[in-house]
């Protein structure tokens, strides 16, 4: 069977899903165009500012258009929030206190978040007292709702966080519907305090977003979904009003809070990018469907399940010995638009505990929602593929994919 065989059955394969996913895509577009509406946006909200931002039309009503998008009551968009792990940083020290408690009910957070949580001496959450406890996945990788009710029982805290994605764990991501009830099961346990929810490669995979579910805060990066591929850097913070205005006075100081900032490239590329972003993301969901069915055929296990619909942009796929999942990685990068030419090796990357290696030949330096794939060295050797603008780039590449591993 040639490769274009194996793709294009493949492709007949996952029809439904494909019909499935133009479907939520569909009705995410909606939301976004109603939200572009409703807030009025006009050409003098892409104009740029300089100095303090003050009166800046366009970085106030972005992040409406975002609050109405996900159904939250503010939300604050900003250039400033550098990746993803700053935004969640910004927004864990917004609303924390020293000497508060946390509970992650997700197992373990993100390598880059590690550092920001229990670093030492370099002004992490456990150098202002803040402690942070982990409740581990059970058995199936899910949230273990009875261990959760048992800590809370026994603790006071002051936010529960819960991140979406897998990170570099071999598991499902988990799905809104599933964080939905792990809201409700926090709530009926007697939580009063903040939900915070790592939303992260999640953006308009469905039709709702955690905040729509039960969530007090979702956080993401705008060069991963919402960004649409066009925004160039900035973060996004949104949720209940009481707590976006916390994080807002971390993000710049407490006596001024979202009433300054400025950008002095304009903001077209931003309202841009959130108006294409539930497109962009279907096609990256397709192109994820499509690596995942042609690698299981070839009996290489990925996840999550081809069965499914995906609940995030990314599909980790496991591999025997370092050198496969080097390779694996390196065809990425051999079908990117930019730097296709180039050789990659592992590095240390800050915040992460080993090397790491990353093809990311990407026109938005690293941008997840691009056709990219990165991996730890460190066994299992799983590769963790992401991304794509379109789904012809996604094709293209797992073509070129196969024809290496056939």
């Amino acid at each position: 069977m040639t490769v274009e065989e194996r793709i294009a059955r493949a492709e007949e394969t996952l029809r439904e899903k494909f019909v499935s996913i133009d479907a939520i895509a569909l009705r995410n577009q909606e939301k976004v165009l109603n939200a572009f509406k409703e807030e009025r946006i006009a050409l003098r909200h892409f104009a740029p500012s300089t100095g303090y931002g003050y009166g800046d039309e366009g970085r106030e009503v972005l992040g409406k258009v975002y609050a109405r998008a996900f159904g939250a009551e503010r939300a604050v968009v900003s250039p400033a929030l550098l990746s993803g792990t700053h935004a969640l940083t910004v927004a864990l020290f917004g609303v924390l206190r020293p000497n508060d408690d946390v509970l992650c009910i997700s197992g373990m957070p993100y390598d880059t978040l590690r550092g920001v949580i229990w670093g030492e001496g370099n002004g992490s959450l456990k150098d202002f007292g803040i402690s942070f406890d982990v409740v581990p996945l059970d058995e199936n990788g899910k949230i273990d709702l009875p261990a959760v009710r048992e800590m809370l029982a026994r603790k006071s805290y002051k936010m529960v966080y819960l991140q979406r994605s897998r990170g570099y764990e071999l598991r499902d991501s988990f799905t809104v519907q599933e964080i939905g009830a792990a809201c409700a099961a926090v709530r009926e346990s007697g939580f009063t305090g903040c939900i915070f929810v790592d939303n992260c490669y999640g953006e308009f995979v469905e039709e709702r977003e955690p905040s729509e579910v039960g969530a007090d805060l979702i956080v993401g990066s705008l060069i991963k979904n919402p960004g649409g591929g066009l925004a160039p850097t900035g973060g996004y913070i949104a949720g209940k009003e009481t707590y976006v205005l916390q994080c807002e006075n971390r993000l710049t100081a407490p006596s001024v809070g979202g009433e300054v900032g400025s950008y002095a490239y304009g903001y077209q590329l931003y309202y841009q990018g959130f108006f294409l972003a539930p497109h962009v993301v279907a096609q990256s969901l397709k192109g994820a469907l499509l690596i995942g069915q042609c690698m299981a055929e070839l009996g290489y296990r990925n996840y999550p399940s081809v069965d499914r619909l995906p609940p995030d942009i990314t599909r980790a796929v496991r591999f025997d010995t370092e050198k496969q999942l080097t390779d694996f990685i390196q065809s990425v990068q051999d079908v990117s638009p930019v730097d296709s030419f180039v050789r990659l090796e592992a590095w240390d990357m800050p915040g992460y505990d080993c090397k790491v290696i990353m093809a990311a030949g990407t026109f938005n330096s690293g941008a997840s929602i691009e056709l990219s794939a990165d991996a730890p060295i460190r066994a299992p050797y799983v590769a963790y593929f992401q991304g794509g603008l379109t789904y012809e780039h996604c094709k293209l590449a797992v073509r070129e994919i196969l024809k290496k591993l056939v």
